[in-house]
């Protein structure tokens, strides 16, 4: 059976080192497992290029160096699509496992949007409730294409649906497109140019068939300075009339489309980039991002530097700085301004649901009772950030009374628990093992040092 190990941690230690407010909407988590998927399918250079390194203590390091307080991870391209549907998805559920451990493990420092396994849109329905379920993620990454099904294309309406019941941000990037003749990128490799065209082309596809529109809920971020749509908007506001008098599109609602986008800065930002993204939106539209990892940290930082600098010496841009560089992104992801540990409130104890529950178990089924606590336990812990603690024990003078210690970070946290499939096998499996049972409300008395007392050391 898998252990449990706890450790008391009982010194005022902060949870992350202080940053100075920056949030970086636009950086790739690029784990190891999915460097080996990529390399077992033979597709680490299917963008052209080489993948960087990456690695949660290299970026923590470049982000206290440069002053970012918290960063939104989201899976680079390649999209996972290279195995069968099967395996794709897998890969995607270790992704996003992944990340939402590094978010658990370094509170306020990493947010995280979910990948999801299209073009099996059966699959990323599936994904999308357990990534925001279980996993508790703070939004969803979206491909601009995903083995050539665009966004914009009729099949993924039931998906935005579903993100429009969540209230969701989407954080877009551009990928391969497909098909496309890969002679095209030979001479000019696909992130100088590409990257730029088929962000507009996807973003363009959504706008003509009025997807923010339609889903009013759903805040979608374009990386990389709007790529085109600067020029793209009004080219296409302008032949609107003659493509809806030949009957090649229908009515579009051009501001509430625009209204739903976000732009993120990274790549090539200058003041020249934000001036133009402000011809089609508003300035607390406008978002920092970095693309760690996929330049060098010292550019990053030096990137950084002058981008505070021209927002501060500018005297037009000047009132936006704050907006840009952290309040928007605050915002959009609803993090605290007057806290720097994590998302509102999460970790305060008046969230925290604490119990014990209190059973009697019946002599002939102790020991698969006891199989099955543990098996709970452990895989709640393990797979459920919101869960800080499950710890089944037995009382010595009696082995049939069982008290489990309960501890959920929030009144959501133990909702979602309780609709997680290995807790309703727990519960579904063992009401017949159980003489007595009675759930046992507590509360803390250490108000100061209750949340560092528990945390995850391993499963």
């Amino acid at each position: 059976m898998k252990k449990l190990i706890f450790a008391a941690v009982l010194s005022a230690v902060a949870f992350f080192a202080q940053g100075q407010g920056v949030v970086d909407v636009h950086s790739h988590i690029l784990p190891q497992t999915y460097i080996e998927y990529l390399a077992a399918h033979d597709a680490l250079m299917d963008e052209g290029f080489p993948l960087p390194k990456w690695s949660a203590e290299a970026q923590l390091k470049w982000m206290d160096e440069a002053g970012v307080e918290t960063a939104i991870l989201t899976l680079a391209a390649p999209h996972p699509l290279f195995g069968d549907k099967v395996e794709n998805a897998a890969q995607v559920r270790k992704l996003n496992e992944t990340a939402a451990k590094l978010k658990e493990e370094h509170p306020g420092r990493f947010l995280f949007c979910a990948a999801l396994p299209l073009p099996d849109v059966e699959a990323a329905l599936k994904e999308l409730d357990y990534a925001f379920d279980v996993l508790h993620a703070d939004g969803v990454k979206l491909a601009t294409n995903a083995g050539g099904q665009y966004l914009g294309d009729p099949a993924l309406d039931e998906l935005f649906a579903a993100l429009d019941r969540r209230k969701a941000v989407v954080i877009l990037h551009p990928h391969r497109p497909e098909p496309v003749s890969r002679e095209v990128m030979r001479q000019t490799p696909l992130a100088m140019q590409e990257y730029l065209s088929e962000t507009t082309r996807a973003v363009c596809n959504m706008i003509t068939r009025n997807v923010p529109a339609r889903y009013p809920n759903v805040r979608i971020v374009v990386p990389h300075c709007g790529a085109y749509l600067p020029l793209a908007i009004p080219r296409m506001k302008a032949l609107t009339p003659v493509m809806q008098k030949n009957g090649l599109v229908g009515e579009i609602d051009y501001e509430a489309n625009l209204r739903q986008l976000y732009y993120d800065l990274a790549g090539a930002h200058s003041p020249q980039a934000i001036r133009q993204l402000l011809t089609i939106t508003t300035p607390d539209h406008i978002l920092y991002g970095s693309d760690f990892p996929y330049a060098a940290p010292r550019f990053l930082t030096a990137g950084l530097g002058r981008m505070k600098g021209y927002l501060s010496e500018e005297s037009d841009l000047a009132p936006y700085r704050d907006m840009i560089l952290s309040d928007n992104a605050k915002n959009l992801f609803a993090i605290s301004k007057n806290s720097n540990d994590s998302r509102k409130d999460e970790n305060t104890m008046e969230n925290l649901q604490v119990r014990i529950a209190e059973i009697e178990v019946f002599p002939e089924w102790l020991d698969a009772y006891l199989a099955a606590a543990g098996d709970v336990g452990a895989e709640s812990v393990a797979k459920e950030p919101g869960v800080v603690c499950i710890f089944p024990m037995q009382r010595k003078d009696n082995p049939c009374l069982i008290r489990i210690v309960e501890i959920y970070r929030s009144e959501e946290a133990y909702k979602a628990h309780l609709a997680t499939p290995h807790f309703l096998k727990y519960k579904e499996g063992t009401p017949h093992m159980i003489k007595s049972l009675e759930l046992v409300p507590m509360r803390p008395l250490d108000a100061e040092h209750m949340n560092r007392i528990f945390r995850k050391e391993g499963i």
